[in-house]
């Protein structure tokens, strides 16, 4: 397990290029229950590819732990790392999944961006993993089916 080593650390460096490395885990205490972690990072901010501009999101990042949980600061420095880097909404929550998902190897987890509008639209990117052969494949297809049915007419981070 790496050592937690940016938790209570006085000299924080924050890093403006995408950078996954800076992600640090802890052991989980209860990897025998089933129970959700949830994220909001309502000040995320990442960069056009094309034009440079910055674009504003919320991001909400869920996730069932099994043996390794994400360090809440070094994945607050982990989504600040975006603040240079340019690539499409989609890409990014993408990104986000795939480094949680390498990081923790949670049995699921999902990742949610609510962009704010640029040009009068708004894009707002889901994606989700559930461990193949397992009860959380079946959860992900679920939650994937059902995902903003209920929130359809909902805007609250606008």
């Amino acid at each position: 397990m790496p050592e937690i080593t940016l938790l209570g650390n006085q000299n924080t460096r924050y890093g403006f290029e995408y950078n996954s490395g800076v992600l640090e885990t802890f052991d989980n205490k209860h990897p025998d229950n089933d129970y959700w972690v949830k994220f909001n990072c309502p000040e995320f901010t990442s960069l056009c590819p094309i034009t440079g501009q910055p674009d504003f999101a919320t991001m909400y990042i869920s996730y069932v732990p099994d043996k390794k949980m994400v360090e809440s600061k070094s994945l607050k420095l982990y989504m600040f790392s975006f603040r240079n880097h340019g690539d499409f909404h989609e890409d990014v929550v993408n990104i986000i999944m795939k480094d949680l998902i390498k990081l923790m190897n949670p049995k699921y987890i999902e990742v949610w961006g609510k962009f704010l509008p640029r040009g009068g639209i708004s894009i707002d990117p889901y994606a989700n993993y559930g461990r193949p052969g397992t009860k959380y494949e079946e959860l992900a297809w679920h939650r994937f089916r059902q995902h903003d049915l209920a929130f359809m007419d909902k805007i609250d981070n606008r």
